[in-house]
């Protein structure tokens, strides 16, 4: 589902570079539980866009992929980045990001991570310098 909707929360955020760009991973909180139920995803990078994302979960995900299993391939990347510290370049216990309007939201068929949903979209993070979100060299495209 299409999001004409913006975003901006403070929470946990992990920052990790994927396939040589930087993206942000965040958690959102729909109501007063606070318990993280939404998880979202963006590039940091400058110049790269939140389909970027997507086009990389279809390039490494099955050819017949969904919509959902495609969002479960982000949620994975990013669930990794952040438990294993695979490709980790900052990781904030309580920090202020921005989530633009126009990215994708999908609702899993049931808890998938520990989220029930994944937005996606252009994303910033503050506190973060030039050379943080600059590309990174890579051995993978996708």
């Amino acid at each position: 589902m299409a999001s004409d909707e913006g975003l901006t929360g403070i929470s946990r955020v992990t920052v990790f570079a994927m396939f040589g760009v930087v993206f942000g991973y965040a958690t959102h909180h729909l109501d007063e539980r606070r318990i993280g139920d939404v998880a979202v995803v963006g590039p940091l990078t400058p110049g790269v866009e939140w389909g970027r994302l997507w086009q990389m979960a279809r390039n490494c995900g099955r050819p017949t992929a969904g919509e959902n299993e495609l969002a479960q391939w982000v949620l994975t990347q990013a669930t990794r980045a952040s438990v294993c510290g695979s490709d980790l370049i900052a990781h904030f216990p309580e920090q202020g990001w921005k989530l633009e309007p126009g990215g994708r939201r999908v609702r899993f068929d049931s808890t998938y991570a520990n989220r029930d949903q994944l937005w996606t979209g252009n994303l910033t993070v503050e506190g973060l310098i030039p050379e943080q979100v600059a590309p990174r060299p890579s051995n993978y495209t996708a």
